[in-house]
């Protein structure tokens, strides 16, 4: 075989290519023969020309797997000397690599079986030697063999830490300085959080920066990319192995980024690295007060933009564009460490001669606008100030960036944004008319954003509105069209009925846009479809119904023009028109579900990059291995994916949900294959089509439950109840993404009060189990950096997750009754961490909310928690956060009503402490009402216990309540109460008290039971106090005297 095999070596490196592949086909016969090991080996040893030598080892790699054990012990050790040899004495670089990466294919196998214990002295021999090819080569095994013997080295650590330090600074060769930087990365991965172990890996971080800062003096990018790669793993890393090293690598990342000598790949990999601390490591930022030096530095990059010459790429690579993501993902992470210095540049450079520099600071308000929500809030005048003049600067750059800012506020600073309509809108207006058309795209995008939670108050500025908008749609070119569809949209989910005046003519012009099928116009096709669904929201089934079916039909023909977005776009439509139809939508489903199970069982376009060096680099790709060869496992190295497709999955997903739960049982014959999409779907690897998933779960829950009862249905009803609270309650716990698992809580909550306790019961342990691991924020979701855990008074309220968590409590405790008790036990004392003073006030007030709702449901078993719960109730009572307040008097009010004879000593503190919020010096409405509802329940449950002589007359002048109408049953019930008992000092305030039930039965959000209830005791006081209630009576508004006689009467 050896004769045959050199001359078909050295046929395949003939440049034929007829003769290649008929090489490569008898080498691939054979290959299949053990035999072929000795013959590789012998021409990897004794072949004259490095090329076949180097063909000879790459071929041995790809077999040697699946000969290995077949191969007697006398042979084994003969490949096993040979390459030795090669390695050592090889005189081509690129042969001894090749031999080096056979080794590491042999080692995996030979070296736990014990049969090469010589491999890993003569690496650390080799390594130390004088010649450069024998440290590099030394050096290039290690780093391979750490993906097949990794573990092995575990206990070599120690001895081979000092060798690779020699080997960084080793200032004779660049070569080995690489291979040492590789071997270090290498070793990375299989680092446990040993003591010991993590200190010889922080020993490495300085020599690294040595190395690199050289590297980068030289001009050698390359070999500081390397260290960007290792800090990138080290960042990531399960291990704490960052240490105080944090600093010096922040320090040498900023002094690279911001170098514009540099190219941008190596620049863009270091802000890389700060991007990456941000997202994972932000309490290291914090701890090492690292946050203002970064943000000193990413703020001005926002100022250099692209040369423009290297297109997209060139684009992406952009400094300006990756400090932007830099500084909004900080924002997300540490927002009360970032808006104060974002916002000082800001104020600082706005007014700045260089435009550049005025756009930066509207740019990174913009950008921080999503993570410092809260705290923008409270400086929306200012930060709206800088905004709204820079939308009138001289300069295009600028008012297009303070056009997107606008746009981020609007999205993100809901609601508070919408009370500045009256200054914001009509800078929008203007800006609509700006004669650069990327001003105008992002206005329209601004426009699109603002107005669609402004409900009533758009209706004075339709006109004008849509008198733009329908002139851009008519003559703008095709990407102002698309974002003016999408401000139309927002528009008419704003004014709702108040549309329907502008509904015919836009509906008539998305006819227009429907049919096109030019590829260049189909993403304007898409917005057209998307707008018809969101039109046919606001204007209503009976005006939609009859000019519907040309849509539907546009809207399916879309799916025969493969474009991903028209279809994502369409599901949207097609869920819009359900929602409208509800069970009218029946008719469609045979037409759009299977369009929507095609969507969802799309290949995800997954493009897998694998790392094989030998055949890529060296050009021997045609050497792959035997179809049937699976042992030879390459690395994936990473997996890009089709975003379009993704996006068209999660709309599809959305819509399988919402199909189910307004066609109910029509839905039936879809369920089974809904459900296996689903299923599928929940463990998707991506969180958007996740999130849609658990919630459409739900909404085949609801259609099921709509089906006929039968025993087959009712056992079908069980079985989908198992697979969707088993599918909830592993996403709780083990999904890494907090909007989905917060999803998941809020539909387990939800079936747990639909469904009731019979049904959930088997499921109560786990369900407290997955709820106590989120309260002690151990989820995947939730996982701490490992390196350092962030101090008392340094965290942030996970508003997304935790207060989805903390709805868990009342809905158990809904379904259990005082039964919730013995779970509540549990779970009280990992709630009431979040109540610390240290937690933010919204952690807070979250526990208190909480535990009001938990108190209501399960009633007298709070007792035994109240010296516990008052204190904190007390105290926030007194918050300066209105939501603060208002919901420990809503908590005060229940604990007092359910917690018996163990709350009566409160009584006094509480009173004293509601006693402010009835005063003029209280400005929110809701926080009134709330105390009136506390007081009333303690009226009701302990009337001798409140010295109502001074408690009434301050409750009834906060009366009728103005904002909480929830409380209305509870207030004017308690009042009620105390009319028909005669209550002796309730009796002189009859006067206030007719005059209050006078406005409560005229007004229109006031129920009707509240309204008998006041008309039973106002009965009461006529038939009993007939003569002195007419004058009293006879002083009201005729209309407000008639409409209580008229619920009077109805006693």
């Amino acid at each position: 075989m050896a004769q045959s095999l050199e001359l078909l070596l050295i046929q395949f490196l003939m440049p034929d290519n007829d003769a290649r592949r008929q090489a490569e086909e008898q080498i691939r016969r054979l290959a299949k023969d053990p035999q072929v090991v000795p013959a590789l080996v012998h021409h990897l040893r004794t072949a004259k020309t490095p090329n076949v030598r180097q063909l000879a080892a790459v071929l041995l790699r790809k077999k040697i797997t699946g000969h290995w054990a077949k191969l007697p012990p006398n042979l084994k050790h003969s490949v096993k000397s040979a390459l030795i040899e090669s390695i050592t004495l090889d005189h081509s670089p690129l042969v001894r690599r090749a031999s080096a990466n056979v080794v590491s294919v042999i080692a995996k196998y030979a070296v736990p079986a014990g049969e090469w214990p010589d491999l890993l002295p003569f690496l650390f021999q080799c390594s130390q030697s004088s010649e450069e090819g024998h440290r590099e080569v030394a050096l290039i095994l290690f780093s391979s063999l750490t993906e097949t013997i990794g573990p092995t080295f575990q206990s070599h650590l120690v001895d081979l830490q000092p060798i690779l330090l020699k080997c960084l600074q080793d200032e004779s060769s660049t070569r080995v300085r690489v291979a040492a930087l590789k071997a270090v990365g290498a070793f990375i991965e299989f680092i446990n959080d040993g003591a010991d172990v993590v200190k010889l890996f922080r020993d490495f971080i300085p020599s690294i920066l040595n190395v690199s800062r050289q590297c980068l003096a030289n001009g050698e990018e390359d070999v500081a990319s390397i260290a960007f790669e290792i800090f990138d793993e080290l960042i990531e890393s399960p291990a704490p192995l960052l240490g105080d090293s944090v600093r010096s690598i922040v320090q040498f990342s900023l002094d690279v980024c911001s170098s514009q000598a540099l190219d941008l790949n190596i620049r863009h990999q270091a802000i890389q690295i700060i991007s990456w601390l941000a997202k994972f490591k932000s309490s290291f930022l914090k701890k090492h007060k690292l946050v203002v030096p970064i943000l000193q530095v990413m703020c001005p990059l926002l100022t250099e933009t692209a040369s423009g010459d290297g297109g997209d790429e060139e684009s992406d690579l952009a400094a300006d564009r990756a400090a932007a993501e830099v500084i909004d993902t900080m924002a997300i992470n540490i927002p009360r460490h970032v808006f104060g210095p974002v916002l000082e540049f800001a104020s600082l450079s706005f007014r700045n001669v260089n435009p550049k520099y005025r756009e930066a600071s509207v740019t990174a308000l913009g950008v921080v606008s999503e993570g410092c929500y809260e705290l923008m809030k409270d400086k929306l005048e200012d930060v709206l100030f800088i905004v709204l003049g820079a939308l009138k600067d001289q300069e295009q750059m600028v008012r297009g960036a303070a056009s997107f800012a606008l746009g981020q506020f609007a999205e993100h600073l809901q609601p508070e944004i919408l009370s500045h309509y009256k200054s914001v809108l009509p800078c929008i207006l203007d800006a609509l008319e700006d004669p650069s058309d990327e001003v105008k795209e992002k206005s329209y995008y601004a426009l699109a954003a603002f107005c669609e939670d402004m409900g009533e108050d758009i209706f004075p500025y339709i006109d004008p509105l849509m008198g733009r908008l329908v002139t851009c749609l008519q003559g703008s070119p095709r990407n102002l069209q698309e974002t003016c569809m999408s401000a139309i949209g927002s528009v008419a989910a704003a004014a709702e009925q108040a549309f329907i005046p502008y509904a015919e003519k836009v509906l008539e012009m998305m006819k227009s846009f429907m049919v096109l099928t030019n590829d260049e116009d189909l993403r304007a096709r898409a917005r057209a479809t998307e707008l018809v669904g969101i039109v046919a929201m606001a204007v209503g089934r009976t005006r939609m119904e009859p000019i519907l079916p040309p849509f539907i039909e546009a809207a399916l023909s879309g799916f025969a023009l493969d474009f991903s977005e028209l279809r994502e776009y369409t599901h949207g439509f097609f869920s819009n028109i359900a929602e409208i139809l509800d069970d009218g939508f029946t008719q469609y489903l045979p037409h759009v579900v299977p369009l929507v199970f095609s969507s969802c069982n799309l290949d995800d376009g997954s493009a897998v990059d694998i790392d094989d060096s030998d055949s890529v680099d060296n050009g021997f790709g045609g050497v792959s291995s035997d179809d049937d060869d699976t042992n030879d496992e390459p690395r994936v190295r990473n997996i890009s994916v089709r975003t379009g497709v993704l996006d068209e999955k999660a709309a599809a997903t959305q819509a399988i949900g919402l199909f189910a739960f307004h066609t109910k049982n029509a839905f039936a014959p879809y369920l089974e294959e809904s459900l296996k999409i689903l299923v599928r779907h929940s463990g998707y690897f991506h969180e958007d089509v996740r999130l849609q998933a658990i919630i459409a779960l739900k909404h085949i829950l609801t259609a099921i439950r709509a089906i006929p009862d039968n025993m087959d249905v009712s056992e079908k009803q069980k079985e989908v109840l198992d697979s969707v609270l088993n599918i909830y309650i592993k996403t709780m716990t083990e999904d890494d993404d907090k909007e989905v698992v917060a999803q998941a809580c809020m539909s387990v909550a939800d079936i747990v009060k639909d469904s009731g306790y019979a049904a959930i019961e088997p499921y109560m342990p786990r369900l407290v189990e997955a709820t106590l691991t989120l309260l002690h924020e151990e989820s995947s979701c939730q996982q701490l950096e490992s390196d350092y855990d962030a101090e008392d008074g340094d965290v942030d309220h996970d508003e997304v997750l935790m207060d989805a968590v903390s709805d868990l409590l009342p809905a158990f405790a809904k379904v259990m009754g005082s039964n919730f008790n013995a779970l509540f036990v549990k779970l009280f004392d990992p709630l009431m961490r979040f109540a610390k003073a240290a937690r933010p006030p919204q952690d807070r007030t979250m526990v208190v909310a909480c535990l009001a709702e938990v108190a209501q449901e399960m009633g007298a078993p709070i007792s035994a928690y109240i010296d516990r719960i008052m204190p904190l109730v007390l105290k926030e009572l007194g918050s300066s956060d209105a939501t603060n307040r208002r919901n420990a008097a809503f908590c005060a009010g229940e604990i007092c009503k359910n917690g018996s004879t163990a709350a009566l000593k409160y009584y006094g503190d509480v009173l004293r402490a509601l006693y402010p919020l009835f005063g003029e010096s209280e400005p929110d409405d809701a926080v009134k009402d709330n105390a009136a509802g506390a007081v009333a329940r303690m009226i009701m449950v302990q009337p001798q216990s409140i010295p109502l002589n001074q408690v009434l007359p301050v409750f009834l002048k906060a009366l009728p309540l103005k904002e909480d109408h929830e409380e209305s049953m509870t207030v004017y019930s308690c009042i009620s109460n105390l009319l028909l008992s005669s209550n002796p000092q309730i009796l002189p305030l009859v006067p206030d008290v007719v005059h209050i039930f006078a406005q409560v039965v005229v007004s229109p959000v006031e129920c009707d039971e509240v309204k008998s209830k006041i008309g039973m005791a106002v009965s009461h006081l006529v038939s009993v106090y007939g003569q002195q209630m007419q004058p009293i009576l006879g002083a009201l508004p005729p209309a407000h005297a008639n409409a209580l006689a008229a619920f009077a009467s109805k006693r």
